[in-house]
Formats: structure tokens, sequence, C-alpha cells
């Protein structure tokens, strides 16, 4: 019973048997190989962007550190959300890739960046002249860290906003697939329709063994993205296993199909979770990801019997009074069986 991450899952099988399929014979490396050709075209058509610039990389953090540093100068800030994926989860990467940038954090609700906040924070950025940071790109998380997600029409708020100023915008779409099944929405309609510059297409979440596209629609940088990639050591020598688990996961439009799945199995989580007693769930799950306060009586029956995901803060401590609420999260992946959901539920209940 592992609703600790989407990371926990296992690889989807068509995407373990394109691996296999790759593993034959000799094919150039860095990129080189005959399957990422597919891929390129595979993922301009997903997102109907014929003249996008396409790259794989094996990492969610390297996706995102190497898109934003190609947008950054080191004298630049970053605007994210205060509970962003690129501030609570990268360990600084996005700043040591950009040459020590910064991160500027912007307030909002339910994790999604407030228009507002945005316009203020860029407003009072490089109004010092040479003594000052500089503005640079804006990053959203969609699906955010709390499992809420960005409208598209919120989208193009935020993106107009870096407009006006001359910025770029860049999506952390670790969990790209959940929520365009949730918004039920295009690839396009979420990305560059609603002004997005680039985007971490993410796989590894998803149904795949560790692979994510790095999507510029201007191609204008995409030289400078290859040689960040190199020098940042992120270029794949044996490229074809990233090619093999990209093409898989687009065709059929598999990646969608996964998505769907994993926010279906943490519907029915959610619903399981609001016959606890005592349960709290203050922000309704949008995507896979649900946040829920349950007593700690409900945390020491599933854990004392194998169950894992992660309570908040990460010390809290199993032992006290029964009734008393502790926060957790539990994440569901496009695998997890409905008996595996029910028996937990089971547990938490008593």
């Amino acid at each position: 019973m592992n609703f600790a991450s989407d990371n926990a899952g296992p690889m989807h099988p068509s995407v373990l048997d394109a691996i296999t399929k790759a593993n034959t014979g000799y094919e150039m490396p860095y990129g080189n190989d005959t399957i990422m050709p597919r891929v390129r075209d595979l993922v301009r058509k997903t997102f109907e962007a014929p003249e996008a610039a396409v790259y794989l990389v094996a990492t969610g953090t390297a996706a995102n550190a190497l898109a934003l540093a190609t947008y950054t100068n080191s004298w630049d800030t970053m605007f994210a959300h205060r509970v962003s994926h690129v501030e609570e989860d990268e360990c600084g990467a996005p700043d040591f890739y950009a040459n020590g940038a910064r991160i500027t954090l912007v307030d909002g609700a339910g994790a999604k960046m407030d228009p507002d906040s945005l316009r203020h924070a860029i407003t009072h950025t490089g109004d010092k002249g040479v003594h000052g940071v500089q503005r640079g790109p804006v990053t959203i998380t969609q699906a955010t860290e709390v499992g809420t997600l960005y409208s598209l029409e919120e989208i193009a708020q935020i993106t107009a906003i870096a407009r006006e100023y001359g910025l770029k915008t860049h999506l952390d779409g670790a969990r790209f697939a959940n929520a365009c099944a949730a918004l039920g929405c295009t690839a396009a309609e979420m990305t560059w329709n609603a002004g997005i510059d680039m985007v971490s297409f993410g796989g590894t979440k998803n149904g795949c063994a560790g692979v994510e596209a790095v999507i510029f629609f201007d191609p204008e940088k995409a030289w400078e993205f290859e040689l960040r990639r190199k020098r940042g050591a992120h270029l794949f020598s044996k490229h074809r296993y990233l090619s093999a688990q990209m093409e898989a996961y687009l065709q059929g439009d598999l990646w969608l199909e996964l998505g769907a799945k994993a926010n279906a199995n943490c519907a029915r989580l959610v619903k399981g979770l609001e016959t606890v007693e005592g349960a709290d769930i203050p922000d309704r799950p949008e995507a896979n990801m649900v946040f829920a306060h349950l007593p700690r009586a409900a945390h020491r029956r599933a854990m004392e019997a194998g169950a894992l995901y992660y309570l908040f803060p990460f010390d809290a401590s199993l032992e006290g009074p029964d009734d008393e609420l502790i926060r957790c999260r539990m994440v569901c992946d496009w695998n997890k069986s409905h008996a595996e959901i029910d028996a937990l539920i089971a547990l938490l209940r008593g």
C-alpha cells in the first residue's frame, strides 16, 4: 500500500516493451538514434506545434533547471510561487544551473500565483538599476504541489502579465498529464495557446522509467539548450532508451490515458477518506494527489500494517493522543488498484 508518490509506481508495460525493443543492435548516441526523430514528430503533433524544439532528459530537476537557465542571466531572478516545485523540491538546482540567479517568491491561494502579487513582484524587481537583480522568467507548477490546478484562464492571466514586461514563461509539468486530463483540454490549450513559452513535459511520474521532454515553442534557444544540457551532464550517451520511453508514452495518447487513470484512482481514495471518522480535507484535490488531516490513531493503524505515505511535518510522531489530527499527503498513480485503495481506507477506518 504505497501512496507516498506516483514516482513509486512501475513502468507501463508498453514503455517496458519499448525499452526492450530498443535494446537490439546498435544505435548512434547522444540523441542521434533512429527513434528520436519519431519522438520529435509525436511531441510536435501532441502539442500542435510543428516548429517546436524538443529535447529529452532523464529527470524533472534537469528539465526544469536547464529550461529556466536558458532564459535566465546570472544577474536575473526567476518568479515562482512560494510552494512551487522549483522552490520546494529542487535543492537550488534552478539557481545553480543559471549560475547563481535567484528565485523571487510569489504568493497566492492553493499554491497558485495570484496575478496581482506577480505584477507587484515584477514591478518592484529591477527598479534599482544596476544595484538590484533583473527580471527573469516566470515559472508555474501544473499540477501544483498541493494537487490544485491552474485553469486555462489563470494560465493566460499569468503569461499576459509576463509578456507585458517582456518575460518568458515556463510550465513545470511533472504531472502534466494529470492536469490535462482533469481540465479536459489539449496539450496546446494548456501551453502555447495560453501563452507558455517552454514546458517540462513529465513522463517519470506517469508510467515511464525516467524521461522528461523539454519543449521550446520558439526554437531560437535550441542550440543554447543543447550546449547547456551537455555542459550540465544531462546529455545521455545511450539516448535511445530515453527516446524509446517517450515514443511509447506518446503513442495512442497513452500519457493522457494514464493521467486520467491516476486521477480516477485519487477520486476513489478521496471518497473513502471522507468516510474516516474525524477526517478533514480542506482543499479538494483536482488531480491525483490529496492532502488530508486524519486522526493519529488512523495513521497508526495504517502505517503499522505497512501503508506508506507522507506525514507533515515529516517527523510527526505516531505516539500521542489518538484523536489529534495530523496532516498527510497521498498520491495515486495509474497502476493503483481499487483493492489497494479500499484496503487502506479499511485500515484508516479501523
